[in-house]
C-alpha cells in the first residue's frame, strides 16, 4: 500500500462503507470517481484494497464483486 494511501483520513472514504452496506452501486460509482478524481486511481485501489476490502463482512465482499464484474459473470458460487 503507498504511503499517500494510509494518509487518506477515514472521513473521505467512511461513505462508501455506506453505500456498499446499502448495496447502491450507483452511490458506491459516484463515491469511487469522487475519491480518484481527488486522490488518483492508484491511491483508490490501494484504499480500496488493502482498507476498505478487510473491512467487509463476507456477503458484503461477494456483493461488491458480483457489481464490479456483473458484465461478464453470469452466476457466482458460494465454496464453503
Amino acid at each position: 500500500m503507498s504511503e499517500t494511501a494510509t494518509l487518506i483520513p477515514l472521513n473521505a472514504f467512511i461513505p462508501v462503507f455506506g453505500a456498499i452496506s446499502d448495496r447502491n452501486w450507483a452511490q458506491f460509482k459516484v463515491l469511487e470517481r469522487e475519491f480518484a478524481d481527488n486522490h488518483g486511481v492508484e491511491t483508490w485501489a490501494d484504499v480500496l484494497n488493502f482498507r476498505i476490502m478487510p473491512a467487509l463482512e463476507p456477503e458484503a465482499k461477494t456483493w461488491l464483486l458480483v457489481q464490479r464484474c456483473s458484465q461478464g459473470i453470469k452466476s457466482v458460487k458460494k465454496i464453503s
